[in-house]
């Protein structure tokens, strides 16, 4: 941790990749020193060192060890000194009339007030700052569960809200006080869409079905493509995963699908379900027509034609698909559509 800010000081942290980088290792190495075995002595040395190393970090690489500060002090009795010596401080700063005042132990004062157990002055502190802040708030919100007072912890975290404050986070918050005392459908009525995260739209899903297992999969999954209005097509994959084929053909129809992925599907469920596959398929000569999809090129073109007509074959409507797929790039005259109806003119010549 001390050697963090000498070896970046001079590095490019302007994509986030570096902050990254640097959380997932506090993460890692949080828990070694939170948990190793030592004197108090010793710990209190290690705390002066880490509290140096905070000083002189120059971008808050090091927050997140502020943000446990209580937990890295071993010791209620240790947590207690600290908090006794910043809490003067922090109060000061938030009193101040002139805004713009910071103070870099904030979160360390208030994780000692947490881990010492001083909610009531903890929550009297949170009350100064002129503006909520949820990296403050959330630890009266932990005061506030750590009281038993479970529903006033909902409210204060909703209280939180504002601007350029961590509205997914707060959601994930107030649902997991709601689903701890049994309040599922309030939970998932409130929070369930709002809260579920993910790098990919099946995983949302995921997300969402984990902590809700009790929930049917096609009403998790129409609730989730209904918030989020104009993008059914990018749930296809999620439907089409689920086995839920109609709808996933439902959903290329309502908004755009990228077109590499509907010809993908074509290929991989051509022997399986030959209907989704050609409705795939046509899906994907539909939005490619229209101008859809990344660094497409006439091959991905003749790629969806080919799947589609195998599907055709499979299920015996090949004159029914070629008068369908003539009318569909006919019908386009802008230069997406030209470009198609050049691609697979050969291929729908030879199959008059």
């Amino acid at each position: 941790m001390e050697k963090i800010w000498p070896a970046l000081e001079h590095v490019d942290s302007s994509s986030g990749a570096l902050g990254s980088a640097v959380n997932k290792t506090l993460d890692a190495l949080m828990p070694i020193l939170v948990n190793a075995s030592a004197d108090e002595k010793t710990r209190d040395k290690w705390l002066d060192r880490l509290w140096q190393a905070m000083e002189d970090d120059g971008v808050d690489y090091l927050s997140p060890v502020g943000d446990h500060w209580g937990e890295l002090c071993g010791s209620p009795e240790v947590a207690g000194r600290w908090a006794d010596e910043l809490v003067s401080t922090l109060r000061s700063c938030w009193s101040d009339p002139n805004p713009g005042g910071y103070f870099h132990g904030t979160t360390a004062c208030l994780s000692c007030l947490l881990t010492t157990g001083r909610y009531a002055e903890l929550l009297d502190l949170l009350e100064l700052p002129r503006y909520p802040s949820w990296h403050y708030r959330r630890y009266g919100v932990e005061a506030l569960l750590a009281l038993g007072r479970k529903a006033e912890a909902v409210q204060y975290a909703e209280a939180s809200r504002g601007l350029n404050q961590p509205d997914t986070v707060i959601d994930q918050t107030c649902e997991q006080i709601l689903i701890s005392s049994g309040l599922y459908d309030e939970a998932y009525r409130r929070y369930g869409l709002s809260a579920a995260v993910g790098n990919s739209y099946i995983a949302r899903f995921r997300s969402v079905a984990k902590r809700y297992p009790m929930k049917d999969k096609l009403q998790i999954l129409s609730d989730l493509i209904a918030a989020a209005p104009g993008e059914e097509g990018k749930w296809f994959a999620t439907a089409k995963e689920l086995g839920f084929y109609d709808l996933a053909l439902e959903l290329t129809n309502r908004s755009p699908c990228d077109p590499k992925t509907l010809t993908r599907a074509a290929r991989d469920y051509l022997d399986a379900e030959p209907a989704f596959a050609l409705g795939s398929a046509v899906a994907a000569l539909r939005w490619l027509s229209e101008g859809w999809g990344y660094e497409v090129t006439s091959v991905d073109v003749v790629e969806a034609y080919d799947r589609a007509m195998d599907a055709a074959v499979k299920l015996n409507r090949v004159d029914d698909l070629t008068k369908q797929i003539r009318q569909l790039v006919e019908a386009s005259d802008n230069a997406a559509g030209r470009f198609v109806r050049e691609a697979v003119q050969g291929r729908l010549s030879v199959s008059v």
